[in-house]
């Protein structure tokens, strides 16, 4: 369970019940949750909390989406599906992967994501969004030089800029759905002390 309260539909604003009669029809997404990806879909009545952050969420949503936007579409779900996997966040992770399927991205190239600094399926711009998203993720931003000028050497500046606001939009996501332990993102950590056998748990170099 999350760890902050859910929104019923009866609590709901009304900018809020268009969302919930989209994904979940007529169904209380507490009594009975379940979206058609598989999650819970408690990510949307937990921001459901403040109505406000829920219609800023959306809006983000709807522009990473616009046709306006300039920057390839299997680019933008590279790096979304990339960020979530390196901010740990298996909702994230899993959400992109079927958005690569959707933007036609091959099953290799998503298997990879992983590991894309060992596979050999990507072409040298999609290595360079994947470095560069690592850097977003992993080194907050200290983006080396030789990783942005592959970037320039075929995204434009106002190509660059979308990658890096929804990139690191999509970051956020992880990170809020970790700490508040949504959807896929509700589950202990596996890193945990391993006991040693009888009641002695203390340990010498000379054992």
């Amino acid at each position: 369970m999350p760890r902050l309260r859910q929104v019923p539909r009866s609590e709901a604003a009304p900018s809020v019940l268009v969302l919930y009669d989209m994904l979940f029809g007529d169904r209380d997404p507490i009594g009975q949750p379940g979206t058609v990806t598989g999650t819970p879909g408690d990510w949307w009545t937990v921001f459901a909390l403040v109505p406000e952050i829920f219609e800023h969420s959306i809006a983000g949503f709807a522009l990473y989406r616009n046709p306006q936007r300039s920057l390839d579409p299997q680019l933008r779900e590279l790096a979304q599906c990339r960020v979530g996997w390196a901010s740990g966040s298996q909702f994230v992770f899993s959400q992109h992967c079927k958005s690569l399927r959707t933007e036609g991205v091959d099953e290799e190239k998503i298997a990879a994501i992983p590991h894309w600094s060992a596979a050999s399926c990507y072409t040298p711009i999609e290595r360079a969004v994947l470095a560069y998203t690592d850097a977003l993720a992993l080194d907050h931003g200290r983006v080396d030089e030789g990783v942005f000028d592959a970037l320039r050497e075929q995204l434009s500046d106002e190509e660059i800029l979308e990658l890096t606001y929804i990139t690191s939009l999509y970051m956020m996501h992880a990170v809020m759905s970790r700490a508040l332990r949504t959807e896929f993102d509700d589950r202990d950590d596996p890193v945990v002390e391993v006991r040693a056998p009888g009641d002695d748990q203390t340990f010498r170099i000379s054992d």
